[in-house]
């Protein structure tokens, strides 16, 4: 990469960190400090941990539009704003009304496809793929980091402190895309990066893009459902002191990696994806049942260690797979639906999470979750076998209209080319190839 593409991938991987880091640090702690607030009920405290999902589902897709007329730091500075805001009326808020406000803000300060089509702007084609991977790797760790932090501030400092480090990472964030991020030299429109509106109907019409988007609406629901349960769990029933719990998360991550590391080399390697998918399904269920069963720390620990193994493997399977599965020329608006139906889960899931914890025990929560994932895997066999292309973008604006013919022509003659689609607008092709493709051939082609 270029230096200023390198300058790209750093600054926006570490802004979309932070703004996810401050998000998810309330996730393992709110349940144990919510009735610090009046007017707090398990419907409630389970609104505020996943209300931000609504807005952020909501506005992420109006957002990126806005970023084409007003330009992508405007948006991207106004929406860290909004985000800084919704941090600071949690921070004072008195009542749960107020959390559940401001988290609102939060999520409505939407990012997410302004930043993506940024990334596009900085990055020549041939290795755009590798700062949105790289972006993508920075919401991993984010999450892992804020399951740690999160109870260590909360347990010294208590919610307000927390929200008031949400707060000052959004500031931080908002002086790396002025001050760090490249200014992009033009602003187009990246077909493998941001949404079209009008190709909305067709990915949405895709019955395989549909059950994965429904299959990441119920991991984050369950998700978010577990964490208004579990941190009372770990409290009450198990007796480990708040400032304490960092101590489990910490353990299961690291030992959830040697879950997930053998399932991505069987998954991928050996190309048996569907069947390890369905597997994780399963394994999600299984922790979920052995979470209601309860019993001895040990036994809830390697629980949550399945839960994480499996989490963290579909976490990143899926986006691949829709990478996949849709056109080439598409693949930014299957991802930004993808996206929506990953947030709108993390907000249904934080309402189911409360509601049933104000009608139940804890274990009944973690029961309907498990038959929720069962109906995900009953679903989940009917998937098909995804083929295993990958995407490439070849530049073709030094070619004329006659040219472009000609290179469209010779590109599907090579072997291992599956899809192309060229926008002669965009001088831009978009091709779906064999795992491995050499595609000096290809490049060949475009030399005027």
């Amino acid at each position: 990469m270029l230096k200023t593409e390198k300058r790209a991938t750093f600054s926006l991987a570490l802004v979309y960190a932070l703004r996810m880091l401050g998000l998810f640090m309330i996730l393992p702690v709110f349940s144990l400090h919510a009735q610090d607030y009046s007017g707090a009920t398990p419907v409630l405290i389970g609104l505020a941990i996943g209300i931000y999902g609504l807005t952020q589902g909501l506005f992420q897709l109006p957002f990126g539009f806005l970023s084409d007329r007003l330009g992508r730091k405007t948006v991207i500075v106004g929406g860290l704003l909004i985000f800084c805001v919704g941090s600071i009326v949690a921070a004072e808020a008195e009542s749960i009304s107020q959390v559940i406000a401001g988290r609102a803000l939060q999520g409505l300060g939407a990012i997410a496809a302004a930043v993506m089509a940024l990334a596009a702007d900085l990055t020549r084609e041939e290795v755009r793929l590798r700062i949105m991977a790289a972006i993508g790797m920075s919401i991993g760790v984010a999450f892992m980091l804020s399951m740690v932090i999160g109870p260590i501030i909360a347990a010294e400092f208590g919610m307000r402190m927390l929200f008031w480090m949400t707060a000052g990472l959004a500031v931080l964030g908002i002086l790396v895309i002025v001050f760090i991020t490249p200014q992009p030299p033009s602003q187009d429109f990246h077909r493998d990066a941001q949404v079209s509106l009008r190709d909305v109907g067709r990915v949405a019409g895709d019955l395989e893009l549909l059950k994965l988007g429904f299959g990441v609406f119920v991991l984050h629901l369950v998700l978010a459902a577990t964490f208004v349960v579990f941190p009372l769990v770990l409290q009450q029933d198990l007796r480990v002191d708040e400032a304490l719990h960092w101590r489990t998360y910490l353990p299961v991550f690291v030992l959830s990696i040697f879950l997930l590391v053998p399932m991505i080399i069987v998954a991928e390697k050996m190309k048996k994806s569907r069947l390890v998918f369905t597997i994780a399904v399963v394994m999600l269920a299984l922790a979920e049942l052995g979470l209601a069963l309860g019993g001895s720390y040990v036994m809830v620990f390697f629980m949550l260690v399945l839960f994480f193994g499996a989490f963290n493997f579909l976490e990143a399977i899926m986006p691949a797979t829709v990478s996949r599965i849709a056109p080439a020329d598409m693949k930014g608006t299957a991802m930004g639906l993808f996206s929506s139906a990953q947030f709108i889960g993390a907000f249904c899931g934080g309402l189911l999470g409360g509601i049933l914890l104000g009608a139940g025990d804890r274990g009944t929560t973690f029961l309907w979750l498990a038959a929720i994932l069962g109906a995900w895997f009953l679903l989940a066999l009917t998937m098909k076998t995804p083929r295993y292309l990958a995407s490439k973008i070849i530049s073709l604006r030094e070619l004329d209209a006659t040219q472009v013919e000609r290179f469209v022509e010779l590109a599907r003659t090579l072997d291992g080319v599956h899809e192309i689609s060229v926008y002669e607008s965009d001088r831009v092709a978009y091709l779906k190839v064999e795992k491995g493709f050499d595609d000096s051939e290809l490049r060949a082609l475009t030399a005027p």
